[in-house]
């Protein structure tokens, strides 16, 4: 982070400075009072169970320099208190008071399914050229996009963003700091429907992105998704569609798996052909590979240096990570789920299994699906069936809709098992796989199924 002036945050988030001087200087800002430094801004934050605010005094004790507060607490003689309205609404107007400073391409990334691959594509093809932050770990909501731009520094040539949401505006907020140059939408599917209803309100909720795209800014989407298909022609930024469906800007064609090798396609890009390798299984980390692509183009990246960047992805944790253990195969995609992501992990396990291995998919829960949860949770049971998965064993309450899903589609009964919590089915699978099998391993992030993967990574 560089440095930020005590007077410039005052003015940023329209605050009273309560204690201390305008001319003390910041070079870190943090919200969580245990990883408080020397000389660190200390912004204390609510939440259902805790108020930050708790911790101001133990902060200045661990050595914070300063803080915002929404309390009414009286200056600490030689530190910096500064008085907001609302110390999260603060966060955010300093966070896009600091992304100002920075007169670099951003890039901005939302959707249901595919976003942190998608922005782990993106960093792989920019780094070839620039030197580029990106969103870590799930630092993707209304606290974690504000401490992503707050690592900008002056190297940095370029940066990733990706933006969650839980509800509608939560994106326009988020797109009100980052002020991309370029925004990806990767689908709308059936994530947060709980909340939001229909597809169509997620559409609606993406689409904030584009509040805070620049005017000259590039808009960049999923041709073969329907909502987004829907909007060819529709809006004021320029735009280009990427998928394998005939007429797009990006199509991938003579597509190809190599199971744990990973996909290959083909791309026509200013009239030349290209063959492109993406090192992970899926045909959906195609579609990564294309919105990275048009990314890469847009910003003057070599074509050639393009295909090297996707070649040299790595996917994030526990997001179809494949495991081999004592000639078992485990695919571990813990991270969440919903109806299209099981589908996506579904077909990875046939792709990475050869024709003799047993499949097996440990499924848990998917949450936050609404009245839509019992028909979601058959269907995928069904496509499972379908895709001739050897067996099918799942976790919780929900999941059990699975199971009833498979056998409706003609699924032998003893080839599926119900458990109750993930240390039952760990202690199970230990005794029941084999070597050749091949597992996936996944359900919505509050199953924490990568208890499974961890028990078998422990006891085979």
């Amino acid at each position: 982070m560089e440095i930020l002036k005590c007077k410039e945050i005052v003015k940023a988030v329209n605050g009273k400075l309560l204690s201390g001087s305008l001319e003390a200087e910041f070079s870190n800002i943090t919200t969580d009072s245990r990883t408080v430094k020397n000389g660190d801004f200390f912004i204390p934050l609510v939440g259902e169970r805790f108020d930050g605010h708790d911790y101001i005094l133990s902060s200045f004790e661990k050595g914070a320099a300063g803080c915002l507060t929404h309390r009414n607490i009286s200056g600490v003689d030689g530190k910096i208190v500064i008085k907001v309205d609302d110390t999260l609404a603060a966060l955010r107007k300093l966070a896009a008071h600091y992304r100002q400073k920075f007169d670099i391409p951003f890039v901005g990334i939302t959707g249901s399914v595919g976003k942190t691959s998608t922005k782990d594509m993106v960093y792989s093809v920019l780094k070839q050229k620039y030197n580029v932050l990106r969103t870590q770990g799930n630092f993707n909501n209304e606290i974690g996009v504000p401490l992503t731009v707050f690592n900008l520094e002056s190297s940095h040539e370029a940066a990733v963003v990706e933006m969650g949401m839980s509800g509608l505006g939560e994106i326009s907020r988020l797109t009100s700091i980052v002020r991309p140059d370029i925004a990806i939408i990767t689908n709308i599917g059936l994530s947060h429907i709980e909340k939001l209803g229909s597809r169509q309100n997620i559409l609606r909720a993406k689409m904030e992105i584009l509040e805070g795209l620049k005017d000259n800014g590039l808009v960049i989407l999923n041709g073969d998704d329907n909502l987004l298909s829907g909007l060819k022609g529709l809006l004021k930024h320029r735009t280009v569609f990427y998928g394998m469906e005939d007429g797009l800007d990006y199509q991938a064609y003579n597509i190809s798996s190599q199971g744990e090798m990973g996909t290959s396609f083909e791309i026509t890009i200013g009239y030349k052909d290209y063959k492109v390798h993406v090192p992970a299984p899926g045909i959906h980390n195609i579609h990564n590979a294309l919105a990275a692509i048009a990314v890469g183009v847009e910003l003057n990246i070599p074509v050639e240096d393009i295909i090297k960047g996707i070649g040299e992805f790595l996917p994030g944790k526990m997001r179809l990570n494949i495991i081999d253990l004592n000639g078992i195969k485990i695919i571990n995609d813990a991270y969440n789920a919903s109806p299209q992501s099981m589908e996506v992990a579904i077909n990875v396990l046939k792709d990475v299994a050869i024709s003799n291995n047993r499949t097996i998919a440990v499924l848990g829960d998917m949450l936050e699906l609404g009245d839509i949860s019992a028909k979601a949770h058959r269907d995928i049971g069904k496509y499972a069936a379908m895709k001739e998965i050897s067996y099918i064993f799942t976790v919780g309450e929900k999941s059990k809709a699975i199971l009833e899903g498979a056998i409706e589609a003609g699924m032998d009964k003893d080839r599926v098992l119900h458990f109750e919590d993930n240390a039952e089915a760990g202690k199970f699978l230990i005794e029941f796989v084999q070597p050749g099998d091949v597992l996936v391993v996944k359900g919505s992030r509050g199953m924490k199924m990568e208890e499974i993967v961890n028990l078998l990574t422990t006891e085979l």
